[in-house]
């Protein structure tokens, strides 16, 4: 069945190239890209830049006080104008959650192709930003706008966090748990979305999965046993393990049966909906990953499937498991779940993997 909910003559998704996280450039390609970044000065008070590949950047103000800057934008993942608003700016604020910080505020950057889009589409794309904001508790301030041959809407998003707290990729321990926050598997329902394959109750799924704020990050930065988070998008769950590792030198392991996937995402994958993100996620850090030989090429699918608006991703000790899982669950992520752990690096055996998934 095909999305309901829309009853536009224009199709969002066929004005656009790709959708929603998917549209990032591979891993690979953007670090030779940043390779040329002319090297400047790096001031002390500021606490994250790019050197980490951290969620956002992090300047510190005072002794309790630093702000959190970050931006995320993209294409439409879906049709309905309202729920691509919501979805993206969802996904903008989770940056601010991921570092452990609270929201203070938001401008929208937009881009519309003004004589294809009916203006009606482009003020619920809008109204559909705004209304995540305000569950945010944040006003969009101010922002950009400009006349685009695709659409484009995302938010600049400013946070405040007490630096004690601040949650880094660098920051996790060997001996670490990972706890994931949301199922997998919104790239291929995006996927079955544009061939008409996605039923009305995976859309359902998909809308309330991707409009899920990651309000759980600001209450974990605050536990002493929760060393470092970052959020899972476009990179997939491999790619955003991987920065993890790589930041904190540590050897990642994964068990696949313990991770939570989207109702029918299995079959809908095996019917060959799946984004071209996956397999350029894969070719840019697959060299880092070794899966079980019991894996088959869905399963690496879906390990690497774009995850718009997804989970947040925590390295916590073994002792504040439950701590975790509780808060998650307070904030209703019933699905938050244990899905490996991180051990010691050892080069010489590992033979450049930095991560491992049985």
């Amino acid at each position: 069945m095909s999305e309901a909910t829309t009853t536009k003559k224009v199709r969002l998704t066929s004005l656009s190239h790709g959708g929603g996280c998917g549209c990032k450039i591979a891993p690979g390609v953007l670090a030779d890209l940043l390779k040329t970044s002319v090297p400047f000065n790096i001031p002390k008070e500021l606490l994250v830049g790019t050197e980490t590949a951290d969620d956002a950047a992090v300047y510190q103000i005072n002794e309790h006080q630093a702000l959190i800057a970050t931006t995320d934008f993209f294409m439409p993942i879906v049709d309905n104008p309202r729920h691509f608003g919501q979805i993206a700016a969802t996904n903008a604020i989770s940056d601010i959650y991921a570092m452990g910080g609270q929201p203070l505020m938001a401008l929208a950057l937009v881009g519309m192709p003004i004589n294809v889009l009916p203006a009606s589409d482009i003020a619920e794309i809008l109204d559909g930003g705004r209304e995540i904001c305000a569950r945010a508790g944040i006003p969009i301030a101010g922002g950009h706008s400009i006349d685009s041959v695709e659409p484009i809407y995302g938010l600049a998003v400013i946070g405040l966090i007490d630096p004690k707290n601040l949650k880094k990729n660098s920051t996790a321990k060997a001996g670490d748990v990972l706890v994931l926050g949301k199922p997998l598997g919104v790239g291929i329902y995006s996927a079955a979305l544009k061939k008409d394959q996605l039923s009305t109750s995976g859309y359902e799924q998909m809308i309330a999965n991707t409009t899920k704020l990651n309000t759980p990050g600001q209450k974990l930065s605050a536990l002493s046993g929760v060393h470092a988070m970052t959020d899972v998008t476009g990179f997939g769950l491999l790619g955003h393990a991987l920065e993890i590792c790589k930041g904190s030198n540590t050897l990642g392991k994964i068990e696949y049966s313990s991770l939570k996937i989207l109702p029918g995402v299995q079959g809908l994958a095996n019917q060959g909906c799946v984004t071209g993100a996956s397999g350029r996620n894969w070719n840019s850090y697959g060299q880092h990953v070794k899966l079980s030989d019991s894996l088959d090429p869905v399963s690496r699918a879906i390990l690497t499937d774009p995850q718009t608006s997804g989970g947040l991703l925590v390295a916590c000790a073994p002792e504040a498991v439950n701590d975790v899982l509780n808060v998650f669950k307070s904030d209703g992520f019933a699905d938050a779940v244990v899905i490996g752990s991180l051990g010691s690096l050892d080069s010489s055996d590992t033979d450049g993997i930095y991560l491992q998934v049985a």
